[in-house]
């Protein structure tokens, strides 16, 4: 490749980082390079120097230098019919020409990190469409929660949807199972959240407005049922959406979510053995516009963990229909 080059943001960037963008064109060139190149301006935005956080906007110029042969060709991309793929059609709810809204199971990884592996993300890349495109994750779900995950198919999609769960128009529902009786059966939980190290690693706490890397975060839950006291079934809305916000929230109630490894603070608490193992955390519904105009509305069953700590507790999910059990409108 010689000679600099001048590529025009298409319509379906909008919204992309320089990052990812860059990723997606030249998949090749290793991000340390990358950074090396804006350091020196020779990347840039309309003139102007970026960095690799930079949003970009339909349009714009990038300027991209002259690059190696090496780095310019993009990968094969992974054969669709893999078992990767078969898996990931397995857990499909939901899809059409845009989206997927996938059931994800307790105990698998979204994304990978240190360690994992086998993960949602790494199995859609064997999943192109017609462009060699992977989908791409429009949010995120803890490893061990379960339910609804929604997926872009396009890069469009992405970007459209990446703007509906930042103005929060998205309506996010989760089923949890908590020990104890939220008092009152109904109410909001709002505070300021941060990530701080821990002997057991990094974890999020509750903090001081003001505080370093503090972040507010707001719920609203509503007591959907509950067994003599001990157990109460609860709905939750997260209004935003910060790193294991519901698990704090309703460890910070003190009602703390069924076998939760990292929040869960009752000390000397028997666990009934009759429960289901896992964390008891569920996102059952999932309602959004799509890029299309239609409106998506999904809702996702129970894992079998949760379903077996349903029938333990007399709790019974077919007698509530998941769209009229949003906590805000009870």
């Amino acid at each position: 490749m010689s000679g600099v080059q001048q590529i025009e943001v298409a319509a379906d960037e909008d919204g992309m980082r320089l990052d990812r963008w860059f990723a997606l064109h030249y998949p090749n060139v290793p991000f340390g390079r990358l950074q090396k190149l804006l350091r020196t301006g020779q990347v840039r935005v309309d003139r102007g120097r970026v960095k690799t956080n930079t949003r970009l906007e339909a349009g714009q110029e990038v300027r991209v230098p002259p690059l190696d042969d090496a780095v310019v060709g993009r990968p094969k991309p992974v054969q669709a019919d893999s078992k990767d793929a078969r898996f990931i059609r397995d857990l499909i709810l939901y899809e059409d020409d845009e989206v997927m809204v996938l059931n994800k199971p307790h105990g698998l990884a979204v994304q990978g990190g240190s360690g994992t592996k086998r993960h949602i993300d790494g199995m859609l890349q064997s999943m192109p469409n017609k462009k060699g495109e992977a989908p791409r994750l429009v949010h995120r779900l803890d490893r061990d929660t379960s339910g609804c995950l929604l997926v872009a198919k396009t890069r469009a999609a992405a970007s459209h949807l990446g703007k509906v769960f930042k103005t929060r128009s998205a309506r996010k529902i989760y089923w949890a199972v908590v020990v104890g009786v939220p008092k009152p059966p109904q109410g909001q939980i709002s505070c300021f959240l941060a990530k701080r190290g821990t002997d057991d690693g990094e974890q999020m706490v509750v903090v001081e407005n003001g505080d370093e890397g503090a972040q507010h975060s707001m719920s609203h839950y509503s007591v959907t049922d509950q067994a003599a006291n001990r157990f109460a079934w609860v709905t939750l809305k997260p209004v935003t959406g910060r790193t294991h916000q519901l698990r704090v929230h309703m460890a910070q109630l003190g009602n703390p979510i069924v076998d939760d490894p990292r929040y869960f603070n009752i000390e000397n608490w028997e666990r009934p053995d009759s429960l289901g193992q896992g964390l008891h955390l569920h996102a059952r519904r999932l309602a959004l516009p799509l890029p299309s105009g239609k409106r998506l509305d999904v809702s996702a069953p129970l894992p079998p963990h949760m379903q077996h700590t349903f029938d333990t507790l007399g709790f019974d999910a077919s007698r509530y229909d998941a769209q009229n059990s949003d906590p805000e409108d009870k």
